[in-house]
């Protein structure tokens, strides 16, 4: 179970520990060619590539990529058809190299909606996987953050039904330990390309703490530069978890 940074105070290092990032921008950046839009998302996949070479050579234990929304279902149905059958060509051809490269890769999200093959690629990939422990990667599909607080708060009820009597005996980490991350630390550093300034229902009760980066590059762009470029501003950060400036300079003098 990961430290709650509203109940103590996590380490924070110079590389962040967990990085969770937006690809926003593959529509543009195809729009802006004369493309259709779906030749981005088919781009974009070289960019996923990118990050997960760039946070593994940068020692980044936790990479967490928000791949489709349970807000996205209401784009253009010719869209998330093409996503779809992306998800599926992307989990066969890659999954031997995520194995190969010590990756163990999770998909988080409200996966009953998907077609069963899907599923079931899903499934054996993570399967294959599980041993793997140099990055930790995590595909939010059909993911809510609101839906995860959700599923959260049933599961508690489920497990404790006493609890609707007693509300005031949930805790924190009884809820946080049912979310669909709860085997990962909270996010260190959050990406959103495309120029958007919103966190989008993207893991809401996760990122309390978190260092909020955005870039007007768009997802097919994002290259190892771009990484480089997120991780510089990290690390100019002061992370404070409530404290105050004068508290963390006295500190490091000890």
């Amino acid at each position: 179970m990961s430290v709650s940074s509203t109940q103590s105070i996590p380490d924070a290092t110079d590389t962040p520990r967990h990085v969770v990032i937006i690809m926003d921008g593959n529509g543009r950046w195809a729009t802006q060619r004369f493309l259709p839009r779906t030749a981005g998302h088919v781009r974009g996949v070289q960019a996923v590539r990118r990050a997960i070479e760039g946070c593994g050579r940068a020692g980044v234990k936790y990479l967490t990529l928000f791949a489709f929304s349970s807000e996205n279902w209401r784009r253009p149905q010719e869209e998330v058809s093409l996503l779809m059958r992306l998800f599926v060509q992307t989990l066969e051809k890659e999954v031997g190299k995520l194995a190969e490269q010590g990756v163990r890769l999770r998909v988080v999200g409200d996966l009953s909606a998907f077609e069963p093959r899907l599923q079931d690629l899903i499934k054996a990939a993570e399967a294959r996987t599980a041993h793997n422990d140099v990055l930790h990667l995590t595909i939010a599909a059909n993911y809510g953050g609101r839906w995860d607080i959700l599923q959260a708060t049933r599961q508690l009820l489920k497990d404790h039904p006493e609890l609707a009597q007693t509300p005031d005996a949930i805790t924190e980490s009884m809820l946080a330990e049912r979310l669909s991350m709860a085997w990962a630390p909270e996010p260190d550093l959050f990406i959103r390309t495309g120029g958007e300034q919103r966190v989008s229902n993207f893991l809401i009760w996760q990122l309390a703490y978190t260092e909020m980066y955005f870039t007007p590059t768009y997802w097919p762009d994002f290259d190892a530069d771009a990484l480089g470029l997120a991780f510089d501003w990290y690390r100019q950060r002061e992370r404070r978890f409530g404290r105050t400036s004068e508290q963390l300079a006295k500190k490091s003098k000890y």
